[in-house]
Order: C-alpha cells, then structure tokens, then sequence
C-alpha cells in the first residue's frame, strides 16, 4: 500500500466517498467524536458525510440533543452522539483533568473549588438552560470569585468533565448549558475495557489505515491503554506493515480506485487529518511536485483533491451570497477544477446560499 492509497481509503472509510448516512447524529457515532472548536465549519464537515445534510438540519440534531457538545478526549471542544458521552467521559475524563491540572492550579481551580461550583450549577441550571455569561453570575452571586474569564473557562470545564453540565440548545447565537441528567437520557454505560475496544474499533475502521500512535494521539489515551484498545479490536481490524510501521483498518473491503477526480473542501479540524498524528500520507502529491511548503493542516480549510492537500480556501459572505476563495498550491487538471467547482456548490447548497468562485 502507498501513501495515496492510504489516503484514498481514509477517505473511503472517513464517510466522504459516496456518502449514505442521512443523520448528523450518524456520523458523529460512526466517528465516535467530531473535533468542535470551530462551531460553524464542524458542522460543514458534518455534511459533507451525509446525503446533502443543510446547515439548518444539523442545527436542529444538535438543538434537539441527539448530538452534544463537549470537552471529551482532549482538551477540545468536540461533538459527540448522546448515547456514547456516557461512557467516553468515563474513559477519558481522568486523562483531559490530568492534562489540565496546571491550568487548574494556575486559576486556583481546586477540587473544593470545583466540589462548591457543581452544586452552584446543578442549581442555577435545574429545570433550564443557561449561557457561559449566566453560569458566572450564578457562581459570583454564591461568592465564588470570576475575576478572569479563564477561570469560569475552567470551572465549566471541569464540570463538563465530572458529568454535571453539558450542551444545551442554542439561544439565537449563544451557546447554552444545561445539567447533563436532564440532557442525557439513559447513555451507555461500558466497562473500562469494552470502552477500550468500542473506541479502538471506532478509531480505525474510519480513520485506519492508523497506527497506535495516530490512535494515542486522537484518543488523549496512554500509549499503553491504547494498544490494548487495538489488541481487544484486532479480530475485527486488518493490519498491514507498511515501510516498517504497523497499520490497522477496518476488515472488510479495499479503496476502489477511480479516474474520476474527487474535490472536498474540508474545513480546519476535520477528522479527516486532524485525527492522525501522521499525516504525511496527505501531502504525497505535493512532495511529488517539488513543492517544498506543505498547507498547515491546524490553521486553515483544506482543499482535498484525490484525498491529497492541494491548498486552501476561506469563504466569506458578500450581501446574501458565499464567496468562496480557493488558492491551490499546485497546478490542477481541468477535471479536477470542475470537481472543486461542484464542491463549492455542495457548500452553497449546505449554506442555502448562492455560491461565487474566486480561484487565487
């Protein structure tokens, strides 16, 4: 197997080829987790893995409950389906406090401190939903001091992690909060090392061909708990050496390759590199061009082409169309140019918008 053809079946396995999912909620379970922080472009992502899912269909899953999102795995805002927050905060939550625990010690977020605002919250939220800004004033009002906004960050956070809040619906723009009890309804519940397997089998039959590391990395596991994830996995896991490293991926089926020119605007975060710690196997084309600078796969959209980095794109609203602005770092086939095209009018279609393209 070479690099492009660990790509192409990432994104045969990732859900972007031929698509059939209809829900939001769909995906999110097939992938186990959605890395979140950009609300907007998660939910382009989202889309991109359905049947021509809107904006404002996916809007309503997560208005709805049937997606939550949360602080799992990492430090980082991610979604989640309803019925797994259970059992990955059960897993995960001591590793993301354990990587916090300076931040906590440097905002003066003790376990008292955290202990007297989960009852502050449990409170003020009981029977509804409120904003980070509401959630402050409930804590300042019981004499807990909110003297940076780092430090509510934090307690919200640590109450996220301990299974006391979690995502409500939005209010017009805001974000809200609300008590993970009357949020969740009867979630999963698995042992540790059923939690293991379900995470591993997850992680490599949508992100594989991965290594161990790559599912270390994703997971915020130990490099120790996330060999026996695999090693619990493995019957129903391929595994294939490749250049001296060890790759796993889902058992049935191989990437069909086409000649046909496959386009995907990916925004920053997707899972479809943001969950490798590798990602090498995405700039094989542009290696091959002679293009010495690769696109930054943490600060801007992606442009895919063929499952492999090509460039960039931003969008901006002009009046009541999209502008979409594409700069690829190497020189594109004319199929391939019509195939970006039609991407971008997918995220116009997704946006109800009108769709303007400008080739930089």
């Amino acid at each position: 197997m070479r690099e492009p053809d660990i790509a192409n079946q990432r994104l045969v396995n990732q859900g972007l080829v031929k698509p059939t999912l209809k829900k939001a909620s769909e995906v999110v379970a097939m992938l186990g987790a959605v890395q979140a922080q950009d609300y907007g472009a998660s939910k382009w992502g989202l889309a991109q893995r359905t049947r021509g899912l809107t904006d404002a269909q996916i809007e309503k899953e997560i208005d709805d409950g049937t997606i939550v999102r949360t602080h799992i795995l990492r430090p980082i805002w991610h979604f989640v389906a309803a019925a797994d927050i259970g059992w990955m905060l059960a897993l995960s939550a001591p590793r993301v406090h354990t990587a916090n625990a300076f931040w906590y010690r440097w905002l003066e977020v003790d376990e008292a401190v955290a202990r007297r605002s989960r009852t502050v919250l449990t409170k003020a939220l009981r029977g509804k939903q409120l904003t980070r800004a509401e959630l402050g004033r409930a804590l300042v009002r019981a004499k807990i001091q909110i003297t940076d906004p780092r430090r509510l960050a934090a307690i919200v956070m640590r109450a996220e992690l301990d299974g006391v809040i979690c995502s409500g619906a939005r209010r017009g723009k805001q974000f809200t909060y609300a008590l993970f009890e009357e949020r969740v309804v009867g979630p999963t519940v698995l042992e540790r090392d059923a939690a293991l397997l379900e995470l591993a089998r997850r992680y490599f039959t949508t992100r594989g061909p991965a290594t161990v590391d790559d599912f270390a990395w994703w997971s915020g596991l130990t490099k120790r708990d996330a060999k026996r994830g695999v090693d619990a996995a493995a019957s129903q896991l391929e595994h294939e050496a490749i250049d001296g490293r060890s790759y796993w991926f889902p058992a049935e089926g191989r990437v069909v390759r086409s000649s046909l020119a496959s386009a995907h605007l990916l925004p920053n975060y997707d899972e479809y590199f943001i969950g490798l710690k590798d990602r090498s196997a995405f700039d094989a084309r542009l290696r091959g061009s002679g293009v010495a600078a690769r696109t930054d796969a943490l600060s801007g959209h992606i442009l895919i082409v063929n499952g492999q980095f090509v460039g960039g794109w931003r969008r901006t609203l002009v009046g009541r169309t999209v502008v979409i602005e594409l700069r690829s770092l190497i020189r594109l086939r004319d199929s391939e140019r019509r195939a970006v095209g039609e991407a971008a009018k997918r995220l116009g279609d997704f946006l109800a918008l009108p769709v303007e393209i400008r080739w930089g």
